[in-house]
């Protein structure tokens, strides 16, 4: 199962400089609950914007058409067949972690969506690609906490493919 999961502010903005463009925990412990012991898929600007860090109790794939790119501790593959045929060999859900790009060229492959929406703008360079929603019925919306930690209002919405 092939699971897209980010987050953006009300306007589709997800990145900005290589980086989240807001600090809001929740949907830190969010990305963590959904994917410890599990596959995160990105592609090479999102791994080397995450500093080339490996999270922890996962397995991570760096996605590139750059075929001598190296990522030590991380699987490399160079295309959309490459990862459907490992997604089809796992177990547990795989999930599509960004950039745009590889939201771009993966998100009609997806089972799942998991989408955080930040009721709040903020500025950035990278925007979530447009898709068909006609595609996806939602299943269910949990609110986020705001508190002295999360200052912007937040939801975790759950969709799965028609």
């Amino acid at each position: 199962m092939l699971i897209a999961l980010w987050a953006q502010d009300q306007k589709g903005l997800i990145g900005a400089d290589g980086t989240l463009p807001w600090h809001l925990p929740n949907d830190l412990k969010f990305f963590k609950e959904q994917t410890i012991n599990n596959t995160i898929i990105m592609g090479r600007k999102t791994f080397e914007g995450m500093g080339k860090r490996l999270l922890p109790q996962r397995t991570t794939i760096v996605l590139t058409s750059d075929r001598d790119y190296q990522a030590d501790g991380a699987l490399v593959m160079h295309d959309r067949e490459e990862i459907l045929t490992y997604v089809k060999q796992q177990e547990h859900p795989v999930f599509l972690t960004g950039g745009a790009g590889v939201f771009e060229a993966m998100i009609d492959d997806c089972d799942q969506l998991y989408r955080t929406v930040i009721g709040a703008e903020f500025n950035g360079d990278v925007y979530f690609p447009e898709i068909d929603w006609t595609q996806w019925k939602l299943d269910h919306v949990v609110d986020g906490i705001i508190d002295e930690k999360n200052h912007y209002p937040h939801r975790f919405e759950f969709y799965h493919k028609k």
